[in-house]
């Protein structure tokens, strides 16, 4: 039984093109990883009130960078769900 028809075969081959680059990848990683540190700046400058929208938003992004780079098969993720 594939990963698919154990999630209830909800998802199947056609709904994934496998046609992206590794530049494309790596492009993605890059900007991600910007756009965290964004965040992450304005998390330390910005009023309390506002703070919660950065905070959520980078800690989302982590997700985003260690999925990303354990998709590239960097050696320091060994799983991006741990």
């Amino acid at each position: 039984m594939t990963p698919m028809e154990k999630r209830g075969g909800d998802m199947n081959d056609r709904d994934f093109t496998y046609e992206r680059t590794w530049q494309e990848i790596f492009d993605m990683l890059d900007k991600a990883e910007r756009l965290q540190n964004k965040h992450l700046v304005a998390m330390q400058d910005c009023p309390k009130d506002k703070r919660v929208f950065h905070m959520r938003n980078y800690k989302a992004l982590e997700g985003v960078v260690k999925s990303l780079r354990w998709c590239l098969g960097d050696t320091t993720i060994p799983h991006p769900l741990e």
